[in-house]
C-alpha cells in the first residue's frame, strides 16, 4: 500500500494512530515535513513517504494537542464568554488620568 500524496494542510493517520499534519513540501529538496498532534516535528524524502502506509484523516476537533494548554487553562475563560459576562476594558483606566491628571510632573512643572 502506498501512501496518498502529501498536501500542505491536509492531516493523515499512521496506521499505529498517530495523527500528524504536512505543514511543507520541498519538491527541489525532495522532503515532507510533518506536525503531529503533540507538536514535534519530523521530516520525510519524498521516496520514503511514498513507502509509507499512512491514511488520509480529519482535523482533530481538540486544537490543544500541540499546544501547552490544559483543559483548566481554558474552560472557565469559555463559561465566562457562554454566561454573556462581559467587562468593561475601560474600568481599568485610572480616571485621573483620563481627566488630564497624572502623578507625572508635566515638562512645564520641570
Amino acid at each position: 500500500m502506498t501512501s496518498p500524496s502529501p498536501v500542505v494542510g491536509d492531516w493523515y493517520r499512521r496506521i499505529d494512530g498517530a495523527l500528524f499534519e504536512v505543514v511543507a513540501v520541498d519538491r527541489d529538496d525532495g522532503t515532507v515535513e510533518v506536525q503531529h498532534f503533540d507538536g514535534t516535528v519530523e521530516e520525510f524524502d519524498l521516496e520514503s513517504w511514498e513507502e509509507q502506509d499512512f491514511e488520509e484523516a480529519q482535523a482533530p476537533e481538540d486544537w490543544t494537542g500541540s499546544v501547552d494548554v490544559e483543559p483548566e487553562d481554558y474552560e472557565s475563560e469559555r463559561e465566562i464568554s457562554a454566561n454573556g459576562a462581559w467587562i468593561d476594558p475601560l474600568m481599568s483606566l485610572d480616571r485621573s488620568e483620563a481627566s488630564g491628571y497624572s502623578e507625572w510632573p508635566s515638562p512645564r512643572d520641570l
